[in-house]
């Protein structure tokens, strides 16, 4: 698989300990911006393998996915659905192929769009 470039600045990345931005203490591994600390962008991989969990987030993004999914965890969990239901029902929601609806997937505007989406199915 090939490494992911930063799509901030366009620097190559490597994998590393996840301890070098969460100040020792580790999570598993992740593609770190090359550039970094001034590019603050950064991904983790699915355990035991190089393949990263979505794409390269600066500490922008990293703030919108977590305020998305605050909405989306309640979504699925509060109404007894899988995850999997849940990302069809965004996936509907918001207009895209369910393989394309994935938080992890998401740029800025995206997360933008499926809070304000979210935020309007919990009523």
């Amino acid at each position: 698989m090939k490494k992911p470039k930063c799509p901030y600045c366009g620097s190559d990345t490597t994998l590393c300990d996840s301890s070098r931005v969460y100040y020792g203490k580790s999570y598993g591994m992740i593609y770190l911006c090359n550039n970094y600390p001034k590019c603050d962008a950064y991904v983790g991989v699915h355990r035991g393998t190089t393949r990263p969990l979505g794409r390269l987030a600066n500490k922008e993004l990293r703030e919108l996915k977590m305020k998305v999914h605050s909405l989306f965890d309640k979504l699925w969990m509060n109404r007894g659905m899988k995850r999997s239901e849940a990302y069809a029902l965004l996936a509907g929601l918001m207009g895209l192929k369910k393989r394309k609806c994935h938080i992890a997937l998401f740029d800025n505007d995206m997360c933008k769009k499926a809070y304000e989406v979210l935020k309007k199915s919990k009523k």
